[in-house]
């Protein structure tokens, strides 16, 4: 006798995924998506870079012109003596020249020696202004290829951030467009690092922004940059740029204010003691107070 599929078999084959693995989904979803953020971030701090350079070449290009005005007007002046002489001066110098034979001599050398002096110089001036202008021009095609690549960079996040919020709602619900302000108390640490921590207490409940370091949003080392910003120390906006950053310390030494890193510096969290960190998680989600070992930390760094 033929065997009939049952409904229930039916269903399970087309059964829709349940909300433990749409939850793993946007875990492992959020943690690709921060990556390309920081690496964001790394092209924002390039592209910051090649603008000081460009603004530093156009500044020197006028020195260097007016340098090779000046050289130009020397070898012209030496090109319409020549031209009125009929290039027959230093001779004139050797047979009407006062003085003895020698002297005569030594004033022809100083003559051509001066001559060459002026050769030079407008030869070295003129290929240093031509060095700087193509400096220049290519500090100008690298920030527009960086301009061009940030551009698809952040139309990418945008894209992705769609996708991660259509997770999350179907998980969820609509999600909150903002969390909780802290209202406990904030503990009193002495210090540069008690600036930092009480800063990252007044950010919880701030939504996660890619790309943001304050006071609308914030992304995970946003936040631990524009901390540490409040208490006078500059951190770059990148969290395997913060490790380079930050001395490097062990476990056991983490005082509140320190930097906690995650997946090889793919995140980054303040430490604010007692086992608990302070950051900017995930799109979709507020700065919060939780476990430092909610995550797997991968290092520890003492801002300098």
């Amino acid at each position: 006798m033929a065997l009939a599929l049952t409904g229930p078999a039916v269903t399970a084959a087309h059964a829709e995924p349940s909300k433990t693995e749409i939850t793993k989904k946007i875990a492992k979803a959020s943690d690709d998506l921060e990556d390309v953020v920081e690496s964001y971030n790394g092209m924002k701090i390039d592209l910051n870079k090649t603008k000081a350079d460009q603004v530093a070449l156009t500044k020197s290009l006028g020195p260097a012109k007016e340098a090779l005005k000046v050289a130009q007007a020397e070898m012209g002046q030496i090109a319409n003596k020549a031209y009125q002489q009929g290039d027959i001066g230093a001779m004139n110098v050797m047979l009407e020249g006062s003085g003895t034979l020698m002297d005569r001599i030594g004033m022809l050398d100083q003559l051509t020696r001066d001559r060459q002096r002026k050769i030079d110089n407008y030869t070295a001036t003129t290929q240093n202004y031509d060095t700087r202008q193509a400096a220049l021009k290519t500090a100008q095609n690298k920030q527009n290829a960086q301009l061009n690549e940030l551009a698809k960079r952040k139309k990418k996040i945008e894209n992705d951030i769609k996708k991660l919020y259509a997770m999350r709602t179907a998980a969820y619900g609509t999600p909150t467009k903002s969390g909780s302000k802290y209202s406990g108390p904030i503990p009193q640490i002495a210090g540069s690092a008690g600036k930092a921590v009480s800063f990252a207490y007044n950010a919880i409940g701030v939504m996660y922004k890619f790309g943001a370091d304050g006071p609308n949003g914030y992304d995970c080392s946003g936040l631990t940059s524009a901390a540490w910003r409040a208490a006078g120390k500059s951190l770059p906006h990148k969290a395997s740029a913060q490790i380079s950053a930050t001395t490097p310390i062990s476990k056991g030494d983490l005082k509140a204010g320190d930097l906690i890193f995650f997946r090889n510096g793919g995140h980054v969290g303040l430490y604010v003691g007692g086992g608990m960190m302070i950051d900017a998680y995930r799109t979709g989600e507020p700065v919060t107070k939780r476990s430092m070992n909610s995550m797997t930390p991968t290092g520890y760094g003492r801002v300098k």
